[in-house]
């Protein structure tokens, strides 16, 4: 309990007092994430930490691989807070490059191989990274070629690929350094120092930059895991991206945390998720709105043996996946800015299938505000969802103006979600209810509308444009645009407009996938553009099968 010891500017950390509270009760661990591994290596050492693609990576392996590449990068001119922008793979490389730069004491700006130039070079001015960690996609977009445009513009010195023959691999650069007998770098940091930068989806153009630190992640995987009943020893499945906040904390952070198994599939396929369970007998499986209906749905279910698997849990689809599965199931929320919410197996089956639960520590506190005040709602009322605890907000990164905006004068954060609290036998859980701001939550990616309507502006055809979400089965939600084409001019295709916009540098997942053509958009009282009216009229058209026009 020292505080940081390496302070990075721009971050706001707890204060001494609060600090000391956290770690005597146990909700923070006080030890780098960093020595967890080491601590693992020596414990389990032959145990596999990752499995992927039937490759297996023990704990004395990664750890040996994470400390020759820490070495390297050191050697290489990277210092302690440089940061470093990942677009990387779910993959034992990005497993490796995330310790070997936790190691080194760099900091990686966890992003996902989807962004394009927009969001990238806005990640660039904001972070000012000295690398840029990145893998060859297996699509037809040249992702490797990508980066090393992007580190050209913005001056990024060190660009280290992974998947290019032509290039020195991430595995290749750290096994260079294991036979030379060199010493792994000496961190002074400590437990309360920056991890890792993440980043929160939302109705700004800017991105919003979430630091975390050890102590707290650690600890806040613990409470989550622990709310289902993990153990050493216990096997899980992440199919989703690694670098991503819930990569992090189930994948990352928790193999660490419990000396457990992470098997990952590097690509999203439910027949090859079934015969992983069945093969390396996983216990537990996260899963997102667009991969459940394909769980619930998958016809083969029964041929394959679940009888390890202890429990599932997901943003949504909880119930569905239980009654095809027959495994117990949950559905979750999660926020970057810190809070999951949710049941565990134990949990009555209305909690788990109608409700998100409840806050996972007994220090995370809990209120539903007024929109328009700092009040509490009445019992049974929606309300915005605030809360604080020891992993929630203290300050985005570099930016006290949005974050004076984001907290209440208590330090309570503001998420601009809605929800309603419920008893049910006795206990608290919550029903969530939608969204204040205007984002769009994507199955588990939420992206602001700022941007894109910036974008469809520069359009020659189109007058103006705004974007709302729209309801989707498979996804939750999507982009829907509302266009006022220019006079005389012919309203873009879907497809016309997203090569518009994908020349522009806006990530494919953005994209608009509706367009309603209007004369005029509606507004409120007050004159202000009525957000809610659009989605209203979007989610009426597609509840009616009507198609636009």
């Amino acid at each position: 309990m020292t505080g940081p010891r390496t302070p990075l500017q721009g971050a706001v950390y707890a204060d001494s007092a609060t600090a000391a509270r956290y770690f005597e009760s146990g909700a923070w661990l006080d030890r780098r994430i960093d020595q967890q591994l080491r601590l693992c290596a020596e414990r389990y050492g032959d145990r596999p930490a990752f499995i992927c693609n039937d490759m297996v990576l023990s704990f004395g392996e990664l750890d040996r691989r994470a400390d020759a590449l820490a070495i390297a990068l050191r050697e290489s001119g990277l210092q302690v807070n440089d940061r470093a922008l990942f677009q990387m793979g779910t993959t034992l490389e990005t497993v490796i490059a995330f310790f070997g730069c936790v190691k080194a004491g760099i900091i990686p700006v966890c992003t996902i191989p989807q962004y394009r130039e927009l969001e990238m070079h806005k990640l660039a001015d904001l972070t000012r990274p000295a690398a840029y960690f990145v893998q060859k996609d297996g699509g037809s977009f040249d992702l490797i070629a990508f980066a090393k445009k992007v580190a050209r513009e913005k001056s990024i010195p060190h660009v280290f690929a992974f998947g290019e023959p032509s290039e020195t691999s991430l595995v290749e650069l750290g096994s260079q350094t294991i036979s030379t007998g060199a010493r792994t770098p000496a961190l002074s940091s400590s437990s309360e120092d920056v991890v890792a930068l993440q980043l929160s989806g939302g109705s700004t153009g800017v991105p919003k930059i979430i630091p975390r630190f050890h102590a707290e992640y650690m600890g806040h995987v613990r409470q989550w895991c622990d709310r289902y009943a993990m153990k050493s020893g216990d096997v899980g499945i992440w199919a989703l991206p690694l670098m991503h906040n819930a990569g992090m904390m189930f994948a990352l952070v928790r193999t660490v945390v419990y000396g457990c198994t992470t098997v990952l599939m590097s690509r999203w396929d439910p027949e090859r998720f079934f015969a992983l369970i069945e093969h390396w007998k996983i216990n537990h499986a996260f899963t997102i709105g667009p991969h459940a209906p394909a769980i619930a749905s998958f016809k083969q279910i029964q041929s394959y043996d679940l009888s390890s698997l202890r429990f599932f849990f997901t943003l949504q689809g909880a119930g569905p996946i239980e009654r095809a599965t027959g495994v117990p199931a949950t559905n979750m929320f999660g926020i970057t800015e810190g809070l999951v919410l949710t049941s565990g197996p134990e949990d009555p089956v209305l909690a788990r299938h109608e409700t998100v639960g409840a806050a996972c520590s007994e220090f995370d506190e809990v209120k539903l505000l007024h929109l328009d005040s700092e009040d509490e709602v009445a019992e049974g009322e929606v309300g915005e969802l605030c809360f604080r605890g020891p992993s929630s907000l203290r300050g985005y990164f570099a930016a006290p103006e949005l974050s004076a905006e984001c907290l209440t004068n208590d330090g309570f954060f503001r998420s601009a979600d809605l929800m309603r609290r419920v008893r049910i036998e006795g206990r608290s859980a919550y029903v969530f209810e939608g969204r204040t701001r205007d984002n769009i939550n994507r199955g588990g990616e939420k992206f602001g509308t700022e941007d894109i309507e910036r974008l469809i502006a520069l359009h020659p055809d189109i007058a103006d444009g705004k974007v709302v979400a729209m309801p989707d089965p498979i996804y939750g939600e999507k982009a829907c645009a509302f266009i006022i084409p220019k006079p005389g001019r012919a309203l873009p295709s879907i497809a016309e407009l997203g090569s518009f916009l994908i020349e522009k540098g806006l990530a494919k997942f953005k994209l608009p996938e509706r367009i309603e053509r209007t004369e005029a958009f509606p507004t409120t009282r007050v004159g202000k553009l009525d957000r809610a009216a659009l989605r209203a009229i979007a989610a009426d058209r597609i509840g009616k099968g009507i198609e636009p026009k």
